[in-house]
């Protein structure tokens, strides 16, 4: 009796899945713009993020994130001249939030063997969220996309461990201030004119919300 007790139980755990997972990235940011229109690291800044998301399966998640990051360019490292010869350089503080959908290119876990589960895998996201930025004492607003490619482990059951690169499209010009919006009389749209804000971190989650194991359907 204690053996048909015991031997479930231990399997069953090894078979555990969760649903949720929750965590902490930091890393380096870069921008590109009016007055960056190359390497988005060239002046290098720093940025950090939590996040929460809710994994469907072993192959898709959703992902909602909260971030902050530090950007900073000037047109003196560019080669080409402005109009005027003007010359600019801005530091600016950017808040964003965000809801992204992920993909795992290999199913992702521990255990499940029968699903050929992998402890790694390459990870693709897509979403759209908001941005603020702090420049020359002012603030400004706009949509963005944010586009992300990267890699996770699973260092043991609940602890993840990942690293992403991250380029993110603003629907606005003013990342970099307003002195440098529509410098060549073109209006600003969603593709033109708009500045990019780029991230490298590594973060580190913690799966919880465990699903059932033994009722043989999905939470």
């Amino acid at each position: 009796m204690m053996m048909s007790c015991v031997l479930p139980v231990a399997a069953t755990s090894q078979e555990a899945r969760y649903k949720w997972d929750i965590g902490v990235g930091a890393g380096m940011s870069g921008y590109v713009g009016d007055a960056n229109t190359g390497f988005p690291f060239r002046h290098p800044g720093a940025a950090v993020d939590i996040f929460c998301r809710y994994n469907i399966d072993s192959r898709w998640g959703v992902r909602t994130q909260a971030g902050l990051a530090t950007l900073s360019g000037n047109t003196a490292d560019m080669d080409n001249v402005l109009p005027g010869a003007m010359q600019y350089s801005f530091k600016s503080t950017v808040y964003d939030v965000s809801v992204r959908g992920e993909y795992n290119f290999f199913p992702y876990g521990i255990g499940e063997t029968y699903k050929r589960l992998r402890r790694w895998t390459p990870v693709l996201s897509l979403g759209i969220g908001a941005v603020l930025s702090g420049v020359d004492g002012k603030t400004f607003a706009a949509m963005e996309i944010p586009m992300g490619l990267g890699l996770k482990y699973k260092a043991s059951e609940r602890l993840n461990l990942a690293v992403e690169w991250t380029m993110t499209k603003t629907a606005g010009d003013h990342i970099d201030g307003e002195k440098l919006s529509d410098l060549y009389l073109i209006k600003s749209s969603f593709l033109k004119n708009t500045d990019w804000y780029s991230t490298i971190t590594v973060s580190v989650t913690y799966d919880f919300g465990e699903r059932c194991v033994v009722c043989n359907r999905k939470d």
